[in-house]
């Protein structure tokens, strides 16, 4: 029986198939993002360069020399691919555990395409088993927190963890995400929030699930 990692390996290899060579891309965060680079970058496939969401996917990127670019350089990107914590059938995800969704949302919306890869436990009918994280400024959580309590969450603060804008976290508990655009939206309307982690608006294009049998591509359903 393959291990998580096997299957995360098996989703990032068959995703390099959509990078398209001489062309600006977006690279996500994540363990799974972690084996996309080193596919990418032992591919011998040759693009203009990659926007980075963390740290951590610049060291990989300058590991394997591949070359990393600002957003701020470019006029938009060919492709953005990246893991999720979990996503539904229409492609919806609730990203954050690394705690880089606000960066990660910035670099999709300015993609062409979003190319989600996960292994098959990911794969949900229903977001919210995960944890949703919700990037607050730090003398705005406390009414952020009786706010998303009002909806029906258990919000709990990320102890000792910033963000790379100097923000604290929330990760909500016990969401019913049925309505994943609307709840995207109404946490996003309260004030002191920067960013949550539902991707709706941004949902994925493609995701390339890991699975025992191999690498599934699946588009969304619209049902």
């Amino acid at each position: 029986m393959a291990t998580q990692d096997e299957l995360k390996r098996i989703a990032a290899e068959k995703a390099v198939e959509f990078v398209p060579e001489n062309e600006y891309i977006g690279i996500g965060t994540g363990s799974t993002i972690n084996f996309f680079i080193e596919a990418l970058g032992k591919s011998g496939k040759k693009i203009k360069g990659a926007v980075s969401t963390s740290k951590k996917s610049s060291e990989l990127l300058a590991k394997y020399e591949i070359p990393e670019v600002s957003l701020n350089e470019v006029m938009g990107l060919a492709v953005y691919i990246d893991g999720a914590d979990e996503v539904n059938h229409a492609l919806q995800m609730i990203k954050g555990g690394g705690g880089a969704h606000l960066n990660e949302k910035i670099v999709a919306s300015a993609s062409d395409k979003f190319v989600c890869i996960a292994d098959e436990s990911k794969y949900v009918s229903r977001l919210g088993k995960f944890p949703l994280p919700v990037e607050v400024v730090e003398n705005a959580r406390s009414l952020v927190s009786r706010k998303l309590l009002a909806m029906g969450g258990q919000p709990e603060l990320r102890v000792g963890y910033t963000t790379f804008y100097g923000n604290q976290i929330v990760d909500v508990h016990g969401l019913n995400i049925d309505q994943a655009l609307k709840m995207e939206d109404e946490i996003n309307k309260i004030t002191g929030v920067l960013e949550n982690g539902i991707f709706a608006r941004d949902a994925a294009d493609v995701l390339v699930l890991g699975t025992a049998e191999g690498a599934k591509v699946i588009l969304p359903c619209q049902d």
